[in-house]
């Protein structure tokens, strides 16, 4: 394991202070505020951590309230709200300074039978055929590779985006630690993908733009170092806010997760 990937899963592990409470290390990406993906990861790693592990995470619901400081741990309180013959139920607060920054729910579900459908994958290149070299999201040390399918640089293009993505680096057989994973990973690119047909980029000063929440549903065990497949679009913008939504497919065609998010654009005056 590199020694980047390593700091990461370091950084999901959390110290456990008392009973339902634990402390998260922060992580600069050298953004204006605490990357949402971070809080997203710690947060579900608190609730799993109070849970069953007969049982894994299906469901993750979760509001951002306000910006946290990198600079900063986070202290994760959580509720154990439900704990009922089928499903396991968690409330967590992510906490910066006396105040919560985020809040969520996680729900929880043991293994059983029932009927199965999903979509098709969409046919894009494989990401070996993919050119790497500028289009690799990169933070200095960090182990996460992008390579895009569709290109975003024009105004007037579908509020459409698609990716491959993967850890790089060998990683624990832990399901548990690569829903974490997959939980940070899923909130790269997803906001963004309203500002395509606007011709509008994440870092443009002339725009305000955050999160307001973040939902993510697991369908299947995934290998978060093995590429997987990012399909997001955004069927809504309006009143200064984005709708964005994503499928997340594994090599196999398997639809593993599914995501939606809400986003603040606001342009400033």
């Amino acid at each position: 394991m590199s020694d980047a990937l390593n700091a990461l899963v370091d950084l999901l592990g959390l110290e456990p202070l008392e009973e339902n409470l634990f402390r998260g290390h922060s992580q600069d990406l050298g953004l204006p505020q605490l990357f949402g993906g971070q809080v997203l990861g710690q947060a579900l790693s608190a609730a799993t951590h109070t849970v069953d592990a007969s049982r894994r995470v299906h469901s993750l619901h979760g509001y951002f309230l306000r910006p946290g400081d990198a600079r900063r741990p986070v202290v994760y309180q959580v509720d154990a709200v439900r704990d009922g013959g089928s499903f396991t139920t968690r409330r967590v607060t992510a906490i910066q300074k006396g105040r919560p920054i985020f809040f969520c729910s996680a729900s929880f579900h043991g293994e059983e039978p029932g009927i199965e459908h999903q979509p098709a994958m969409p046919e894009v290149p494989a990401p070996e055929t993919l050119d790497d070299a500028g289009l690799t999201m990169r933070f200095p040390g960090h182990p996460i590779e992008f390579r895009h399918v569709r290109d975003e640089a024009e105004a007037g293009r579908p509020a459409r985006k698609q990716l491959w993505f993967r850890l790089a680096g060998e990683l624990p057989e832990d399901p548990a630690l690569h829903r974490y994973l997959l939980a940070y990973s899923s909130d790269f690119n997803l906001l963004t993908t309203g500002l395509v047909p606007h011709g509008l980029k994440l870092g443009d000063p002339a725009l305000q733009i955050a999160s307001l929440d973040h939902a993510l549903w697991f369908h299947h065990d995934v290998r978060v170092n093995d590429w997987l497949l990012y399909d997001m679009d955004s069927p809504w913008a309006g009143g200064a806010r984005t709708f964005n939504r994503g499928s997340i497919f594994d090599r196999q065609g398997r639809l593993v997760a599914s995501s939606t998010q809400e986003g603040l654009t606001r342009r400033r005056e």
